[in-house]
């Protein structure tokens, strides 16, 4: 797609980026259990951002090991310098979630466990959803065609196609969709100078550093075989997704092409 036909994601956002690398290198909040049900937030959102509690602590440390390297600092400044795009692609990728974990839910029905967290997902992926669009109009900014990136499609080309091998290999790749997620929340939120925004992405970290574990919990009770292995190829293949040239940004994509 051409973002320049769409001037509401194209046009550059006033909000420069102010990136101290020592800042960028050590970024990591910390809150609470990490392993806490996913429906244990609910009391505390809504969908008006201005009700929302922001953690005081997050512990990310899981989040970085469990990916095969950090975003660059020059996805960092292209992010914040086309906001619009980038908050759309948000958008988008709570609803691909929401979706996704939906299909699952009606596909596979055989366990008590993973209908009650996919269930548990929806409802929140679907209140993030609700919660960016309400951004989206409190910054007057109009929803436009906006097409997928490679990222997903990168990892699920490598899915294998029997089951419950195919399911374990879903729920991997959701599982490092989610830990990116997370960790480009957190870049994104100690660099920018627009404190709602950096507030809201730093609400967003408690959900999406604990669904990556859920998504690999559920993964390993689907398969009779240890799923390190799998892991280790899916790790190298979104570092590589992510480290390589990219010619769209995206809120997944990788480097910005020159």
């Amino acid at each position: 797609m051409n973002t320049n036909e769409n001037p509401s994601i194209s046009n550059k956002s006033n909000n420069r980026s102010n990136i101290n690398s020592d800042d960028y290198n050590n970024y990591s909040l910390s809150v609470g259990n990490s392993t806490d049900d996913l429906s244990d937030d609910s009391n505390n959102d809504s969908t008006d951002i201005n009700q929302l509690k922001t953690p005081i602590k997050v512990d990310l440390s899981a989040v970085y090991d469990f990916l095969g390297g950090r975003t660059s600092q020059a996805w960092v400044k292209a992010a914040i310098d086309n906001l619009p795009l980038i908050i759309q692609d948000h958008a988008n990728c709570e609803k691909k979630a929401a979706g996704t974990a939906m299909n699952l839910l009606f596909r596979y029905e055989f366990s008590y466990e993973l209908q009650r967290k996919l269930a548990q997902l929806i409802r929140e992926e679907m209140l993030h959803y609700e919660q960016v669009l309400g951004i989206m109009h409190e910054r007057g900014q109009q929803w436009e065609y906006l097409s997928a990136g490679r990222y997903a499609k990168g990892m699920l080309k490598h899915k294998r196609t029997y089951e419950p091998a195919a399911m374990v290999d879903v729920l991997i790749i959701g599982a490092f969709i989610e830990a990116r997620s997370c960790e480009r929340f957190a870049a994104l939120a100690t660099a920018m100078d627009d404190e709602r925004l950096a507030k809201y992405y730093r609400y967003l970290l408690k959900s999406e550093s604990r669904h990556f574990e859920d998504y690999l919990a559920l993964a390993q009770s689907l398969s009779t075989d240890n799923i390190d292995e799998r892991v280790a190829f899916f790790k190298q293949v979104e570092s590589e997704l992510i480290t390589r040239p990219d010619p769209e940004l995206r809120f997944h994509s990788g480097e910005p092409a020159a």
